[in-house]
């Protein structure tokens, strides 16, 4: 299954309270899973790549032989993680490996977007620092895109979304 994935993350005081937020549709452009999650301090740059890595793991692990497009507003992360800038802060080295070990680098592709066509994700990136709590609708099982997989909502901040710490 080919799947589109949008994702913004932002800090307010960078470092600050940091959130991110992802939308993970199919190929035909069925929403099937939006996430927002507060990171609590952090920079803009590390919101931006858990949006990432976050969206990687939740595809990888429920369909790891996918193809993946992952559009983002950040033109660090984009070109960071397709390999043509390197990457010289450690803690976003390390997410980058995560990135790398939650799905096949060689089935995802990253692409710049502007803004204004990231407002999705941008929103739910919003929604975690205002609120300061973790939201989730929908899932990705292995049959994904059957239009049963948008659910119940979650914000209740008891989880922080796969934010490692």
């Amino acid at each position: 299954m080919d799947y589109l994935v949008n994702t913004d993350g932002g800090s307010r005081g960078n470092p600050g309270p940091a959130g991110f937020g992802f939308t993970i549709s199919d190929g035909d452009g069925h929403l099937l899973l939006e996430r927002a999650g507060f990171l609590g301090r952090a920079t803009n740059n590390v919101a931006e790549y858990m949006a990432v890595v976050v969206a990687l793991e939740e595809i990888g692990a429920a369909d790891p032989s996918a193809r993946v497009t992952v559009r983002a507003d950040s033109k660090l992360v984009v070109e960071q993680l397709s390999g043509s800038w390197k990457i010289k802060n450690a803690d976003l080295q390390q997410l980058a490996l995560r990135a790398r070990r939650a799905h096949p680098p060689a089935q995802v592709r990253y692409v710049w977007v502007p803004r204004a066509e990231n407002a999705a994700a941008d929103a739910l990136a919003n929604r975690a620092m205002d609120e300061q709590a973790d939201y989730t609708r929908g899932q990705l099982t292995s049959r994904a895109g059957t239009g049963d997989d948008v659910g119940d909502e979650r914000a209740d901040g008891s989880g922080r979304a796969g934010a490692g710490g």
